[in-house]
């Protein structure tokens, strides 16, 4: 059987770097550690962190309960208001946020304050939306976009400026699309596509080789948002497409028929994982 692996496959720059962090943290041994959420969107490695003592906290008032160790913002990045929080608590932190997404919570900070109305297109539910969103000055002047029935149900006061950003792990095509439906409204639109380049080549090389094989396999966590718009972009490619966390979910009797296989991953799928999948199909 041949077996495609995608060059793109596993950590990107943010991720690797907010968890290299996390284990430094660990290897200094300066007290209790603290991820402000999972550190990244893969069950393995916050298990193998748990294992390790570093303790997730989810809420403020969980957060104001740290002040005995450092708590660790995770690569999604999150609002003004968690910072504001920590400072005042006078609780020790490190910032592993993605620059990437702190490139976009400078824009939003920005725009919201000159008096746009700012749109993000995301999934509203993702912690590094949910963060973006924290940025503006004005929640009522901020918008989620997700679908073309948002999109086509947007509206606004017409003097109103819009700058419209997106979630890094966003679908590059949908994102398109979703802009050109708000174009067509008359809006004085400023439009920043803030999709990290990483994930974009992602897609397409994921794409490409979803064309070219017989099965493909995406590796990733099942909360793993970049992950699943990969899932969704190689279903369409090939039908004989599965999403897996780990090996063990894998049914290689399935495969048994199969003369090409592709591979890929979302940005928190480890190689340690990886590596297993592609030696053992």
């Amino acid at each position: 059987m041949e077996i495609v692996l995608a060059k793109s496959a596993g950590f990107c720059f943010g991720v690797k770097r907010a968890v290299d962090t996390v284990y430094k943290q660990i290897e200094q041994k300066k007290g209790k550690i603290y991820t402000y959420g999972p550190i990244i969107h893969n069950e393995e490695v916050v298990k193998d962190l748990e294992k390790k003592g570093v303790c997730v906290v989810d809420t403020p008032e969980a957060l104001r309960t740290c002040q005995d160790g450092t708590v660790i913002i995770r690569s999604h990045g999150v609002g003004k208001a968690v910072y504001d929080l920590l400072r005042e608590e006078k609780i020790s932190y490190v910032d592993a946020t993605c620059p990437f997404v702190r490139k976009i919570h400078k824009i939003v900070e920005e725009y919201s304050e000159k008096g746009y109305h700012v749109v993000i297109i995301g999934n509203g539910n993702h912690p590094e939306v949910e963060g973006i969103k924290g940025w503006s000055s004005n929640c009522e002047e901020t918008s989620v976009i997700s679908t073309q029935e948002e999109a086509q149900n947007f509206s606004i006061k017409e003097e109103k400026k819009v700058c419209i950003v997106s979630q890094t792990t966003f679908n590059n095509k949908k994102f398109k699309e979703l802009v050109e439906i708000l174009e067509k409204k008359g809006y004085d639109i400023i439009v920043l596509n803030t999709i990290c380049n990483a994930t974009q080549e992602r897609q397409s090389e994921a794409k490409r080789i979803a064309r070219e094989v017989d099965a493909m396999i995406v590796v990733g966590g099942k909360n793993s948002s970049n992950t699943q718009k990969l899932f969704e972009i190689c279903k369409k490619e090939c039908e004989n497409t599965c999403y897996i966390q780990t090996l063990e979910d894998l049914d290689l009797s399935k495969l048994r028929s199969i003369n090409s296989v592709g591979i890929t991953a979302g940005a928190s799928t480890p190689n340690k994982i990886i590596e297993e999948v592609q030696k053992n199909v």
